[in-house]
């Protein structure tokens, strides 16, 4: 399907791997101009030469200097910018009950701070534009998903009011801005990939249990989705959150 987005200047944050890197591709596919970025420069390095034409930056944006900084890297390389995608995320951290203020700090500076860092440092440019920005959340910020940690649960349940509250100011610029909660998805390195490997039964029977699909979605599901968002076909979209689970949450 053609989505109309050949030309437009996207930028993807955490997209050296996993949903970032399968979203840039898409984009990269729709005929996009997209720039990457990634803490670690050998695996950015090596995304950059699995999509043909893209640049990429080495940048921690879950600082706003980071951010102001890839902002600035981009606009040098690609002149413009149409499209963010925030993907900056980690899923890492401690059981529930033994969350401390410095794990607290860690976990919203990569799982909050690192959207509303680069939505500042791009406001102009995505004004100027009219743009569009769609963040990557999870399933652990719509409801309690036993396991999870708190903090990280905590940081993506703000990150989808931030997603709801910032469309409306957003919006008054002619900004787009939604989220995609993902649930289970599989890739190499992933945690579900670790999971299976140590205990494919345990997997198997949580996803009959607690999966309507019963099985483990592909970065490509959220992909997909996201070429969508950023189109002109989802042009009447924002301040949503889709869910993206195989129909794991009951809320």
């Amino acid at each position: 399907m053609n989505l109309n987005l050949s030309g437009k200047k996207a930028l993807i944050t955490g997209s050296s791997q996993g949903i970032g890197f399968f979203i840039a591709k898409a984009l990269n596919k729709q005929g996009c101009d997209v720039v990457l970025n990634s803490r670690n420069s050998l695996s950015l390095e090596k995304a950059l030469k699995d999509i043909p034409g893209s640049k990429g930056f080495v940048a921690d944006i879950s600082s706003f200097e980071g951010a102001k900084y890839l902002i600035e890297k981009t606009i040098e390389s690609i002149k413009s910018l149409d499209i963010l995608i925030c993907n900056v995320g980690n899923g890492k951290s401690v059981p529930p009950g033994n969350e401390s203020p410095e794990e607290w700090q860690k976990v919203f500076a990569n799982n909050l701070w690192s959207t509303t860092n680069m939505v500042e440092a791009s406001w102009d440019l995505l004004s100027k534009n009219k743009g569009v920005v769609v963040c990557i959340s999870s399933i652990c910020g719509i409801e309690v998903i036993p396991s999870a940690p708190i903090t990280y649960s905590t940081a993506k349940a703000a990150l989808n009011h931030y997603v709801k509250s910032i469309s409306k100011p957003l919006g008054k610029h002619g900004v787009r801005i939604n989220a995609i909660a993902p649930g289970n998805i599989l890739f190499e390195g992933s945690v579900w990939d670790k999971k299976i490997k140590k205990n494919p039964k345990g997997v198997e029977t949580m996803l009959k249990k607690e999966v309507s699909l019963n099985k483990i979605g592909h970065p490509s599901h959220i992909a997909d989705l996201s070429c969508y968002l950023c189109s002109p076909l989802s042009s009447f979209t924002t301040g949503s959150i889709w869910t993206v689970d195989g129909g794991q949450v009951r809320s």
